[in-house]
């Protein structure tokens, strides 16, 4: 199960980052975490700027709306998500990755 924790502003999102892949878009989940492939090398913020991009893209969230709180030099990431508590989160993600499975 994907960890998410209510925070005070929204919500705190586990992501594990897929740096290098073929191409953008959820994955699924790995050791408790959302997984996130980017097609951006890790090189520079490259693949952080990527995964804030896909997260946005694809859960329909503003851009203020994504930070990086944690693991901006590893795989293992905290995504602070505004404005959104864990539940929503949760049914968001559910929705999004089952209907991804059906493709």
């Amino acid at each position: 199960m994907i960890q998410i924790q209510d925070h005070e502003e929204g919500c705190v999102l586990s992501v594990r980052a897929q740096p290098g892949a073929r191409r953008n878009g959820l994955v699924g989940e790995q050791n408790n975490a959302l997984k996130v492939a980017v097609s951006a090398s890790p090189d520079k913020g490259k693949a952080n700027d990527a995964i804030v991009e896909v997260l946005r893209d694809e859960l329909g969230l503003k851009r203020s709306q994504v930070e990086i709180l944690s693991g901006l030099t590893s795989r293992d990431k905290r995504i602070l998500i505004r404005g959104i508590k864990a539940a929503e989160l949760t049914k968001k993600l559910e929705s999004h990755l089952h209907d991804g499975q059906q493709q």
